[in-house]
């Protein structure tokens, strides 16, 4: 089992005289090696705060976490995570940004650029190596971003609303080459989401959370076969069940 979280909870204190914030409570998962997850639930949640606590950004308030058997209490090589937004050097050009961490790992150049050229190839971005971030579009910065995360060989990849500021033509495109890379890699796979239909598309279970204080409401087991399309019956049938989930919690 890669991750194991444990009577999670979680309370933002107020420096004031505000009242202090329960985002989490009492959260348990345990989420296996290779599987692709997604959390899902109303805005306020606490989707990524959940995210941001097994990455070890954040502590929790009360229980644990473990990543295969080992208590996270601060960021690790071996979990990498992808913002919403782009997070791209702008000095340096396609490539570099890619091999960035490569480099501080010690690794060979020369391996570095070629493994690099490789893994852009899959996203057709191989044209653009010299290209600097403020060249490409948000589509393109957004597949570097995720490329450079993937090279580094992590075990696993948190991603936080990580396609939500592409069009969706693009968005649709990236999520079937991440998918396929990763799935080819074996990596485990937190996305945290508003989009149901994303969710659907990629997980393999789909964890709704409840309304603030986040607590685990229900799982879904996504059962349908890869490649999965999004107008078929049972497909749309899903997206429109977690949805109304999410909409009688909103509503509570």
């Amino acid at each position: 089992m890669t991750f194991e979280i444990e009577n999670i909870s979680k309370v933002f204190v107020s420096d004031d005289d505000k009242e202090d914030v329960i985002a989490l409570k009492d959260i348990n998962l345990t989420i296996e090696t290779g599987k692709f997850v997604s959390f899902v639930g109303p805005s306020g949640c606490g989707k990524t705060t959940l995210l941001r606590l097994i990455e070890g950004f954040e502590k929790p308030t009360e229980g644990t976490i473990k990543d295969d058997g080992e208590i996270v209490t601060e960021p690790s090589s071996q979990r990498g995570f992808i913002f919403q937004n782009y997070s791209l050097f702008p000095w340096l050009n396609v490539i570099d940004n890619v091999i960035f961490g490569l480099g501080i790992n010690g690794k060979p150049e020369k391996e570095n650029r070629k493994r690099a050229m490789e893994y852009l190839e899959t996203v057709g971005l191989e044209d653009f190596a010299n290209s600097y971030p403020h060249e490409l579009s948000g589509g393109m910065k957004q597949r570097v971003a995720i490329i450079r995360s993937i090279i580094n060989d992590s075990k696993s990849l948190l991603m936080d609303e990580s396609f939500s500021a592409l069009d969706v033509h693009t968005r649709h495109k990236l999520q079937k080459q991440i998918y396929k890379i990763c799935r080819e890699k074996n990596k485990t796979i937190i996305l945290v989401t508003h989009d149901i239909n994303e969710a659907v598309f990629l997980s393999d279970e789909i964890v709704v959370l409840s309304k603030g204080p986040g607590r685990v409401k229900k799982i879904f087991e996504i059962d349908i076969e890869h490649p999965r399309q999004r107008d078929d019956q049972e497909f749309e049938d899903l997206v429109c069940e977690i949805t109304q989930e999410i909409g009688e919690l909103e509503d509570e």
